[in-house]
């Protein structure tokens, strides 16, 4: 009689191994210098910036170039808006960073994220979805609608989650969002300072 569940385990490892090699090559895809980041050619105003946005991905397990998110950030901070056409990411932008899910930190995926201050040279940030919320409201998590905007290419609408800021390593984003006008800003930013306490 075979063993099946040792077989069933030899098949499990083989596909591990497998995806683990397909996400490093796609990776290093991502990284090549022929495929450079876009960059959001102005620094504020509704509409403007790169209007490239990565499509929806699937869940991903963490990997260590993934160590640039810093983890929940729990402390206060004070919201600026200071987007600047440098290079770098500022308060005030739209952009792709790897957010690992709460329940589940060893998975996530790419989402877009908006900036909204700066704590040392970490960067502090709320996660955009496509998802409507509006229905869960009860879940104890808090979102505001934000609108379209150009890190979205199929002009969804997106929500804002109030209530987990992030904290990246400025090295854990990718420019391809855009710059928030500063009205959309300043009102999420207001909701976020009721809901955090801040």
């Amino acid at each position: 009689m075979a063993n099946w569940a040792g077989v069933g385990r030899t098949l499990l490892k083989a596909a591990k191994v497998g995806a683990r090699a397909y996400e490093s090559s796609q990776r290093q895809q991502r990284r090549s210098p022929s495929s450079p980041a876009r960059r959001s050619s102005s620094g504020s105003g509704s509409g403007t910036g790169s209007t490239g946005a990565r499509p929806s991905a699937p869940p991903r397990r963490r990997t260590s170039d993934d160590t640039a998110y810093r983890g929940d950030f729990t402390g206060r901070a004070d919201i600026v808006y200071a987007p600047r056409a440098d290079g770098d990411a500022d308060p005030g932008e739209v952009v792709w960073a790897w957010v690992p899910y709460e329940d589940d930190p060893t998975q996530g995926k790419d989402r877009p994220v908006l900036v909204i201050a700066m704590v040392g040279e970490d960067l502090l940030g709320l996660m955009l979805t496509s998802k409507d919320h509006t229905g869960d409201r009860d879940d104890g998590r808090d979102w505001f609608d934000l609108g379209t905007g150009d890190w979205d290419r199929q002009g969804r609408p997106s929500e804002v989650r109030l209530d987990r800021v992030l904290r990246l390593a400025p090295s854990a984003v990718r420019r391809e969002g855009a710059a928030l006008d500063r009205l959309r800003f300043e009102e999420v930013a207001a909701a976020a300072r009721l809901s955090l306490g801040w």
